[in-house]
């Protein structure tokens, strides 16, 4: 590893305080570089990084290992490691919505759950609890029983290191207490498999697939778009979801767009 790329990721370590997983992201696309080609990253120019990234068929795959050079080369201008400013151009990717599913089809794959036993209360709130607080999988494992305090949840163990606290719905926090009510184990975290250990993502994506046939992230574009469909302000949904940037928010818009159209040509008489 060259010392430009250990100052770099001392820097996103200390002073940009990134997390463990994104540093180690960082370390993993830069060190791969400087070991297929055997050179400093500094040293390299342009064309041949592309050349090297082009292997990278799937386009969100190449942008990431963009994302880490172009940060990288930025970092090495800024501390005169390097004298000109570089910045490789990321690879357009076409629009995609976000898949979602409508409040119906959530409640219908609910009744479908058996609640006479834990482990189905269980399945039960953990599906309400990421559809009503639009919680990352992540955050949701990550829930102590004392995180909800009255109508409020406080997510502590947020991307990127930023707490905030979201309103909770009643339904979901009756929900947690049946299924901790019933639960065989006494736990410092809410959610555990049926040997009291802590839940995983696996765990938590069968769960989801089982029932709606989604993984638990398209439980929050749902959060998302129920609030977009029904009016809320998009910094409010954003200050809701975590996201740093408005531009990350942005991609429901289309789907508020969406909604928009349907409704006019279902209650306009030009349509």
């Amino acid at each position: 590893m060259s010392k430009e790329l250990e100052a770099f990721l001392e820097y996103i370590r200390v002073t940009k305080a990134l997390s463990k997983k994104s540093v180690q992201a960082y370390k993993s696309d830069l060190e791969s570089i400087e070991s297929q080609l055997k050179k400093s990253l500094i040293t390299l120019d342009s064309s041949t990084l592309l050349a090297l990234l082009a292997k990278y068929e799937n386009k969100r795959t190449l942008n990431r290992k963009l994302s880490s050079v172009n940060s990288f080369f930025d970092f090495c201008y800024k501390s005169q490691f390097k004298n000109e400013k570089t910045k490789l151009k990321f690879a357009k990717i076409p629009k995609l919505l976000p898949k979602f599913l409508s409040y119906k089809e959530i409640q219908n794959a609910l009744q479908q759950i058996d609640t006479s036993t834990w482990i189905g209360l269980r399945d039960y709130a953990l599906i309400l609890f990421l559809y009503a607080t639009g919680a990352r999988i992540s955050e949701c494992l990550a829930l102590r029983r004392d995180d909800i305090e009255e109508e409020w949840l406080h997510i502590r163990h947020a991307k990127g290191d930023k707490e905030r606290i979201v309103p909770i719905a009643k339904v979901s926090i009756r929900a947690i207490n049946a299924y901790l009510n019933k639960s065989k184990y006494e736990k410092e975290f809410v959610w555990c498999n049926y040997q009291g250990s802590n839940l995983s993502r696996i765990s938590a994506y069968k769960i989801t697939q089982k029932y709606l046939g989604v993984s638990p992230h398209v439980l929050r574009h749902s959060y998302a778009t129920a609030l977009l469909v029904g009016g809320a302000d998009l910094r409010v949904v954003q200050e809701l979801l975590g996201h740093a940037s408005l531009l990350t928010t942005q991609i429901y818009t289309h789907i508020q767009k969406h909604n928009l159209k349907e409704t006019v040509e279902v209650c306009h008489p030009m349509s």
